[in-house]
């Protein structure tokens, strides 16, 4: 059992999805070759060929409750950073968390917690104290503590590589995790989440995992478009690294290069939750529609 789950309760528990499912379910991807970006129109570069080992990936994106166990546990703080070389990819060398990165973090629980509550919007799902947001996705965190929060949990963050093989069904190249056509009933998206207007953007249009069991991918994984943008491990680049067996784009000389998000959210339209779609921001960012999932 992860220790965001080992606590159980909302969020935390056999509380997510239909079904009421384990919120820290993981599910196999196995290895393979692919095209990343490609899924034949309108992405039609295919010049981009990719090959990932076999890996497990979280159903769900980290929730509030099983982040609420990570800020309990007062982690993801200057005062309680990762261990040097946590959170590595298991065949990347030196993928780890670096000592650098420490003042990059919140210096306390107490500025952590406050910081949660990002942007002046109130979009954030953070609250201080358990509520009714156990079950949504986390937001306002930076890459930082996605990067700390995996690493404690026993997990990683994904490669760029393999959280879009995940997405696009390997070597299917699906347009979207669950095929061609995407509609409000597989994805939020367009702030259409709470089933209003398309651009009339609310906190009730983040959805609590799994709340779209249509959209999941190839192998049973949740909210891979839509929802939140979600923290990859690599930097950003404009094309993607090639050759790439296992890969992972790093330039650990910036620390505050921009990182790649994947996945769309929310509040992106529908071109940007296409599995082959790529973003980025910077790893300090704090918004309201990044988060995060974690690979192990």
């Amino acid at each position: 059992m992860p220790p965001s789950c080992a606590g159980g309760g909302p969020g935390a528990g056999d509380s997510c999805g239909p079904g009421d499912a384990s919120c820290c379910g993981n599910r196999m991807v196995p290895c393979g070759t692919f095209l990343r970006g490609y899924d034949g129109t309108p992405s039609t570069d295919d010049s981009f060929p990719a090959a990932v080992s076999d890996f497990r990936l979280d159903k769900y994106e980290i929730t509030v409750g099983r982040f609420r166990a990570f800020v309990d546990a007062g982690q993801g703080v200057q005062e309680s950073p990762p261990a040097i070389g946590a959170g590595r990819h298991p065949h990347v060398n030196g993928s780890g968390w670096v000592a650098g990165w420490n003042t990059r973090l919140a210096p306390n629980t107490a500025a952590l917690k406050a910081a949660l509550q990002c942007n002046g919007d109130r979009l954030w799902t953070w609250t201080d104290a358990p509520g009714a947001n156990e079950e949504l996705p986390i937001n306002c965190i930076t890459w930082f503590e996605a990067f700390a929060f995996c690493a404690w949990d026993g997990g990683r963050l994904p490669s760029e590589a393999e959280w879009n093989y995940a997405a696009a069904g390997g070597d299917e190249h699906r347009p979207y995790p669950w095929g061609s056509e995407i509609d409000g009933d597989r994805a939020s998206y367009s702030c259409t989440g709470d089933g209003s207007a398309a651009g009339a953007c609310a906190l009730s249009d983040i959805l609590p995992v799994g709340s779209k069991p249509r959209g999941d991918g190839r192998w049973g994984h949740s909210d891979l478009a839509g929802n939140l943008w979600e923290w990859t491990m690599d930097w950003w680049r404009d094309a993607p690294p090639t050759p790439c067996i296992d890969c992972v784009h790093r330039v650990d000389g910036d620390r505050d290069a921009t990182r790649v998000t994947r996945g769309g959210s929310y509040r992106a339209p529908a071109a940007d939750v296409r599995a082959g779609n790529r973003d980025f921001s910077y790893p300090i960012d704090r918004v309201n529609n990044i988060g995060a999932r974690c690979a192990r």
